[in-house]
């Protein structure tokens, strides 16, 4: 364990020095951890900082879900509830701690709750819209496409059902989603950059059902390996699910939590997978036995 002083810890980021950035969803902020365990909050947000991910500029790109409600049960922390605020995408220098936001729409279509981020090769970056839910009524979710310079979003999917991890294939011509309540881990075969080539009809989103768990597993933020494995960390079954590129083959690595919330690679040879345990306010380190494949641009926050 790194520490277990962060509150409720999301979007993990492995820097070279050895220390990992996390965002704070009910803390508020972006934190860096250090590898002897310090905590550092390098810059305060509003809303709810839900994912990160390191851009081509210097900047770490940040899915705000506009905030949650939060209560204590025990030992553990849960969220409770979804503030009305719609959400949006922001960014943080990482020099000098400046904060801007970046979207708040998609043309005419507000976004709702913006939750996980992958950046490409190109520096575009595909993005969650995880929605936004109440006892009667739930949005359906979906997959944005932008781009570091701020030009006009693209919808890339929709029809998704509280759409969470996001994670690209080594030759990015494979987008994985992962849903939560459902437990579905889909895959999008891109033709371009932010165009998918869909699946025709009865794809509810187009995209390719690649896994679905059976158990209480719900599912959030995921990392890809070098071998093509889909690591996806989950809720209630808190742990890591570890999926073959095929889909065929299914392992499942217990976390003694409630919610694993992501998980990011790096350390010696990226073999060391750094999970958050939010509900705990941890982040951990564990071996893995495969190297992670590297974030692009990842390079670019030292």
């Amino acid at each position: 364990m790194l520490t277990d002083q962060l509150r409720f810890p999301e979007g993990p980021i492995a820097l070279g020095d050895g220390s990992v950035l996390v965002v704070e969803i009910e803390g508020r902020s972006l934190t860096r951890v250090t590898s002897g365990g310090a905590v550092e909050r390098l810059a305060m947000l509003e809303g709810g900082p839900n994912g990160a991910a390191p851009g081509p500029d210097g900047w770490v790109y940040i899915c705000n879900s506009g905030g949650w409600t939060y209560v204590r049960e025990g030992a553990w922390t849960r969220p409770s509830g979804q503030s009305e605020t719609p959400g949006w995408i922001e960014r943080v220098h990482f020099e000098t701690r400046q904060v801007e936001r970046l979207y708040e729409a998609c043309g005419d279509a507000a976004l709702r709750s913006p939750n996980d981020i992958v950046f490409d090769a190109d520096g575009g970056f595909y993005f969650t819209d995880h929605g936004k839910r109440s006892a009667r009524t739930m949005d359906i979710g979906r997959v944005y496409y932008g781009h570091a310079d701020g030009r006009p979003l693209v919808e890339v999917a929709a029809g998704l059902i509280t759409p969470n991890g996001i994670g690209l294939s080594a030759d990015a011509r494979t987008l994985f989603v992962a849903e939560t309540i459902t437990r579905r881990l889909w895959a999008f075969t891109l033709s371009a950059p932010g165009v998918i080539a869909p699946e025709p009809w009865p794809s509810p989103c187009g995209g390719r059902l690649f896994a679905a768990l059976g158990d209480a597993a719900y599912l959030d933020s995921l990392a890809i390996d070098a071998a093509g494995n889909i690591c996806v960390a989950s809720f209630n079954r808190c742990g890591i699910h570890e999926i073959s590129p095929d889909g065929a083959h299914h392992r499942f690595v217990p976390i003694d939590d409630f919610y694993a919330t992501n998980i990011a690679f790096g350390g010696p040879d990226n073999r060391t997978a750094y999970v958050t345990l939010s509900s705990s306010g941890r982040l951990v380190a564990l071996p893995w036995p495969r190297p992670g494949l590297p974030l692009a641009f990842q390079d670019t926050i030292a």
